[in-house]
Formats: structure tokens, sequence, C-alpha cells
């Protein structure tokens, strides 16, 4: 009798008789039987890390198994996505998405080492906060019909941006596109320095994140006008969205999710997902998310990925209609 000595060989004979799906089921099964790595793709502290450790902190419970997170914030998101896309796709390295990494950058940037869409599989969204158009209090508009006309009269007007290809450039960008209207654009390394000269004056108008804006929006010292999303934040009940204003489709937002490596089994991906549905169904989840000011957003994942890939379809027609291409 042939002894089966090769390990290709076993699998093969396993294969035939139907033991490989067996165990491949029964591993499945188990999941999780190890500690989760969770990779947040900027440094430890601020808002992202924040999102992360907050909901992986009530996810660990509710898996049953503890989840580590991974700051990882090289490259702009680059260095963690692809260490996320080259992981073996067994649930056990999962990755913190987000607009910046799954949709400005691609949109804006032909030579990324990875694909936004094909080298990833979507979990879940964790949550999303809008961006507001805020103004210098000196600038004479107290509607965003009023900032329209003022930047009609004022060519000389600028805003500020966190940096090139950032949502806050993008949805400026966006609402120059659809209000016809021109201002030039001042980047900036990071938002704390563009509001210093948004206060200061220097520049007029920016879209930047709600949590980053409530701050000097309640000491007086930026003006809001518009949210961008479908629907008004409870924190500026007062303020209208942009889609009430006649901007259709600007529900351009900050948003939060969790992928993981292409080729996630699907029980993994459903066992994730219905305990990340539940973590987020939470009221204290809800109230944690609040200091940065995120709506809790849950999907299915195949809702995640057409969001996703919505979105980045939404910035790469408008990085094309505005010329602005980032690796030339």
């Amino acid at each position: 009798m042939k002894v089966i000595t090769s390990r290709r060989t076993v699998l093969k004979a396993m294969a035939s008789s139907g033991l490989v799906a067996g165990l491949s089921v029964s591993a499945q099964a188990a999941y999780p039987n190890k500690p989760i790595r969770y990779i947040v793709p900027v440094a430890a502290g601020g808002g992202s890390d924040m999102v992360g450790r907050t909901v992986c902190e009530r996810w660990a419970k509710q898996l049953g198994q503890s989840i580590v997170v991974d700051n990882q914030g090289g490259g702009g998101g680059v260095i963690a996505c692809q260490n996320t896309a080259r992981a073996a796709p067994d649930g056990y390295v999962l990755m913190q998405g987000y607009v910046a990494t799954l949709g400005t950058s691609p949109a804006t940037r032909r030579n990324l080492p990875y694909d936004a869409v094909k080298d990833f599989t979507p979990v879940g969204m964790i949550g999303s906060t809008p961006n507001v158009l805020v103004v210098n209090p000196q600038v004479p508009a107290q509607s965003v019909a009023e900032l329209l006309t003022y930047l009609r009269h004022n060519p000389s007007a600028s805003y500020g941006s966190s940096g090139q290809g950032s949502l806050t450039h993008l949805t400026m960008e966006l609402f120059k596109l659809q209000t016809q209207i021109d201002v030039t654009h001042v980047p900036y390394r990071g938002i704390a320095p563009a509001f210093t000269d948004l206060i200061a004056g220097q520049t007029q108008a920016m879209f930047p994140g709600l949590a980053a804006a409530l701050p000097h929006i309640r000491s007086g010292r930026a003006r809001p006008l518009a949210v961008t999303g479908p629907q008004r934040h409870p924190q500026l009940k007062d303020t209208p969205t942009l889609e009430e204003l006649g901007l259709k489709g600007f529900d351009a937002v900050q948003w939060y999710g969790v992928v993981g490596p292409a080729g996630l089994p699907a029980p993994v991906v459903k066992l994730l997902n219905d305990t990340l549905k539940t973590v987020l169904s939470a009221p204290d989840l809800r109230d944690k998310l609040a200091v940065e000011a995120i709506e809790p957003q849950p999907m299915s994942p195949e809702a995640f990925a057409q969001y996703i890939r919505a979105d980045l379809e939404r910035w790469s027609r408008l990085a094309k209609a505005r010329h602005i291409q980032l690796d030339n």
C-alpha cells in the first residue's frame, strides 16, 4: 500500500473525501479563537483612534475575544492599507477604513499601491459625521446665499483646508462646482493651522469636519452656514443641510467603517457584522461617539460595499472635473 507523505497530496486526498470542507466549516465555527488585530491607519490619539478604541472595547466583549488596536499612521494610511490587503483572509486582521483611505485618496492619486474596492472585504459601517461650511465672523454672510454673493464680489477671497486631496479640500471644490463660484484654495498641514488662519481672517471660509469645528462655533470664532449629509445634525439643529438649500447630492461626510483583506469567508463576515451592529445599537456608544459628532450608522456588508463604491465614484468624478491629480 502506497504511503501518502506530501502535504499537498494529503490535502488532495482529504478534499476528494470531503474532509477539507468539514475542517473548514469547523474552523469557521470556532472563529474567533485568538486575538484579532484591528489596524487604525492613523497615529494614536485623535478622533479616528478614539473611534476605533471605543468600538473595539465593546466589540471584543461581543466576540468573546480580545481585539488589539494597532496604529499604523505612515504614508497617509497607505502602509495600513497595504498591510491589511496583504494579510491572510481569516478574520484576524481588520482595518478601520474611512473616507480618506478608501475614498478621497484613491480618487486623487493614481499610483496608490492598493485598490480601494478589489483589495478589501467590507464588514460594516461604524458611523459618519458631516462637514460644516463655516466663515470668519467678519464675513458679512449669515446664509449660504449671502456667502455666494460675497464671494462673487470679492475675487481675492480664499478658503483653507487640511491639505491637498483631503475631504475639507474636495468638499469645497464640490461646492464651487455646484455653485459656479471661484475662491482660492490655501492648503495647510492639518486642520488646526487652517483654523488659526480662518479665525485670524487670513482665509474667509472652510469646510472642516463638525467635531473640529464645534469648539470654534461655540466660542463664536466661526459661523456655521450649512452642513453636508442627508439630514441636520443633532448638535447643529438650526443649521440647514446643503441638500435643503438646493444642492442635490451634497451628502458628502466623514465616515468610518471596518474592512478586512479581500476574500474573507462569508460566515466570518456575517458574525463580525452581526456583532458590530449590536455594539452600534448601544445607547452608551452613541454618547461616546458624540464627542466626535459621529452618528452610528450600521449597515450590512453589501450596503457598505455599495456605499464605498459610490463614495469613490463621487470623488473620482469631482477630481476629474476639477483636474485634481496629486501624484503626477
